[in-house]
């Protein structure tokens, strides 16, 4: 018997490698173009179907975010925004989610990925889907946060709930995935799950073990805190128990799992100890399951580890193993002295482990007696499906030639560049860190 290897769709856009945040600021979207420039030197590319996402558009954007909100992203520009004191207070932007040239295009580019990732599994034309530019976990409803501007995860998570009864949403970021928590916090379709740094004034401050959803959704917030310093076994001793009762218990439909890379050692913004190694097998044992997977990307403010830690992923749900000698690339530069990609620990500046054996067990038994209260998936009543797509649908022939089109109707009309190929020019300027 021939055992069919999973279908894996990837999606890239350079253009989202060229948004610029600021000179000093940790946020560096030129991270995505790296991680897809080692994906080609690989080789990996050859083994994925490999797709442009289409830029979401403001109305599906409403789909999570209040209309208000998205419509003010799409409108401010540097120039503008001096003339708009209130309105960026009131949406929160400023320091940390700063305006900057191409804002709204960004947002646009890094969000159509999830949602035609959701779209293709929803579908069945692929077993897993990759966004590396998407994972912006802490954006809410009404605001920006944490370097974060449209929730691409809800949004992708609402994609695939047309579809799915639950879906299951794991967070390795080494910040609480508070954005996507709040937003489903009351309900047992998604049950989030995330394991994350907590205490110490850190980033965003939620995610205690206590925090476990409220009303519907009372124990389907499952949070792992953990202290400074974790490391490999510590992390793994954690995750993968927890995550066989979760996947035991709660049987999703779908699994959105979000890899921020701010969890490995030596990060700009971290305090964890994780490897490569450490931090792909949490990849590897989601991909176990065999259940449709949306992964994402999301922190990491190291950029050259950060290319390292998803590429290596990409070639761990491609069941791949990769040379530790990284292939000439356009970034090659960026990875010396030693231009392997796995890292010498002693290189990097680890933070001692304060995670004791008994502060985890503790939070381990807390976490697994939230879980017994779930006796059983919930049983949810399906409905009629809702449409794929909440753009207009319109008959060519009948379009007025004198009157002037939406903006929407003209991108429809456009017929979209289906895939990626391995001499696509990549456009991206080189940007150094801040």
């Amino acid at each position: 018997m021939v055992i069919q290897k999973e279908r894996i769709s990837y999606f890239y856009e350079s253009e989202v490698g060229g948004a610029y945040y600021g000179p000093n600021h940790p946020m560096k979207p030129h991270r995505i173009c790296m991680t897809h420039s080692l994906i080609l030197a690989y080789g990996l590319h050859k083994r994925m179907e490999m797709y442009r996402p289409h830029r979401a558009y403001p109305v599906e954007m409403a789909q999570f975010h209040s209309a208000d909100y998205v419509d003010f992203l799409h409108r401010i520009t540097p120039e503008t925004q001096d003339h708009y004191a209130k309105e960026i207070a009131r949406y929160n932007l400023g320091e940390d989610c700063p305006v900057f040239d191409g804002l709204f295009e960004f947002c646009r580019v890094y969000t159509g990925g999830t949602i035609d990732a959701a779209h293709r599994l929803n579908h069945g034309m692929c077993d897993i889907a990759i966004n590396w530019s998407g994972g912006l976990h802490h954006a809410k409803k009404f605001e920006a946060s944490g370097f974060c501007y449209i929730n691409d995860l809800v949004l992708g998570i609402l994609e695939l709930l047309k579809h799915h009864a639950r879906v299951l949403y794991v967070d390795i970021d080494i910040h609480h995935g508070d954005g996507v928590e709040e937003a489903f916090y009351h309900t047992d379709r998604v049950m989030t799950v995330s394991f994350h740094k907590y205490g110490d004034a850190f980033f965003p401050g939620t995610g205690d073990v206590k925090d476990i959803g409220e009303k519907e959704g009372k124990y389907y917030a499952v949070n792992v805190p953990f202290k400074d310093g974790v490391d490999d076994g510590c992390f793994l001793r954690m995750f993968k128990p927890i995550m066989q009762k979760v996947m035991e218990i709660y049987r999703p439909g779908a699994v959105v799992l979000q890899c921020g890379a701010d969890s490995l050692a030596g990060d700009r913004l971290g305090c964890f100890s994780l490897s490569l190694d450490g931090h792909a097998e949490c990849v590897k044992y989601m991909k176990k399951f065999n259940v449709p997977l949306l992964v994402t990307g999301g922190g990491g403010y190291t950029k050259q580890n950060v290319a390292r830690c998803w590429a290596n992923e990409t070639a761990v749900l491609l069941e791949q193993t990769l040379e530790n000698e990284i292939p000439a690339n356009p970034y090659y530069g960026y990875f010396k002295p030693d231009f392997k990609l796995k890292i010498n620990p002693s290189m990097l500046n680890t933070v001692e482990n304060a995670n004791g054996k008994s502060y985890l067990n503790l939070i381990k038994v807390q976490v697994m007696e939230n879980l017994r209260h779930i006796i059983h998936s919930p049983s949810v009543e399906m409905q009629e499906v809702p449409p794929d797509t909440y753009l207009p649908e319109f008959d060519e022939e009948e379009l007025n030639p004198d009157e002037r089109m939406h903006e929407a109707l003209q991108d429809k009309m456009i017929q979209p560049d289906g895939e990626l190929y391995e001499d696509d020019h990549d456009n991206d300027h080189d940007m150094e860190e801040g």
